[in-house]
């Protein structure tokens, strides 16, 4: 009899058996271990990754702001091609919104209040004017909330090489004004009023401390006296978005923009201010000095002649 017929024969099978079932307990044993080893480190794992999960939402969540900061692949990718697009360089692009990311979470995470507005199209303000070239160091910001976005944008420009000079105008009301919209607190918590801002601006350092603040109207004629003595390289229009007010404000940017100066058009596109496409469409339709250069996230860019 060969060595396998003797071992599968039935003596041999009845005699092997005790062994079978010893390693086969073993074996069980074994594979329950494994099993509760296993067990343990996915709680491990689900332990951390909830605290991780925590952390980021303190940093980057809502909670003291309205609105997330966290970032997905895809607008973010769209971001870069509509940057790229307009300011001619996808490697310049992606640079300047990483940069301008950064930003936005360090000024929010050190400042007083937020910046309004979400967060693409954030960065891609921040990240396009100073691509686009102003032709002066200029800058005049109609509506600045808690003044942290004129506090980036010093930066961006900082970081080329620019000096800039800051002009604000703003009611400072308090709270942030809208027509049509209930007038309720921020969602930071945070008034809006100048020393707020000056607070903030504080963080831009030099150029940010020598901004100059006009609390008022952009409609107030008065208030534009006081900022019309010169010619601005960047004019952000963020103030009142009915279409009436964003009218105005851009009629009043074709006389103080400097040649080849940027006009930014916040919320163009966005459903929640039909006012403010409208206004610049039937803007555009008219005699005027501006040439449309394209759209970043929710802003509209525009360049005097």
């Amino acid at each position: 009899m060969n060595s396998h017929a003797l071992l599968t024969s039935s003596p041999a099978r009845r005699l092997l058996r005790p062994v079978a079932d010893l390693v086969d307990r073993r074996i069980e044993r074994r594979l329950r271990a494994v099993e509760a080893a296993g067990r343990e480190r996915l709680r491990e794992i689900a332990g951390t990754v909830e605290r991780q999960q925590l952390t980021l939402d303190l940093l980057l969540g809502p909670a003291g702001r309205g609105l997330s900061r966290v970032v997905s692949p895809g607008p973010l990718g769209r971001l870069h091609a509509e940057v790229a697009e307009l300011a001619g360089g996808r490697d310049a692009a992606v640079r300047n919104v990483a940069t301008a990311y950064r930003l936005l979470v360090g000024l929010e995470s050190l400042g007083a209040g937020r910046i309004a507005g979400g967060t693409m199209n954030i960065c891609g303000k921040l990240g396009t004017i100073p691509l686009l070239d102003p032709p002066n160091d200029e800058v005049l910001e109609i509506g600045t909330l808690h003044g942290m976005f004129c506090a980036g944008l010093i930066r961006m420009l900082e970081r080329d090489g620019r000096e800039p000079s800051v002009t604000i105008v703003d009611p400072f009301a308090g709270i942030q004004l809208q027509p049509g919209t209930p007038r309720r607190s921020d969602p930071s918590g945070t008034p809006v009023d100048v020393r707020t801002v000056r607070t903030n601006l504080a963080l831009a350092g030099p150029a940010g401390l020598a901004a100059r603040i006009e609390r008022g109207f952009s409609q107030d004629p008065a208030v534009r006296a006081a900022v019309s003595d010169r010619r601005y390289g960047v004019i952000v229009v963020d103030g009142d978005h009915s279409a009436e007010g964003v009218a105005g404000d851009l009629r009043w940017a074709e006389e103080i923009a400097a040649p080849g100066g940027i006009v930014v058009l916040d919320d163009f596109g966005d459903p929640k201010w039909p006012g403010v496409a409208e206004a610049l469409e039937a803007h555009l339709a008219g005699a005027t000095r501006f040439t449309y250069l394209g759209k970043a996230a929710l802003s509209a860019f525009l360049r005097a002649d």
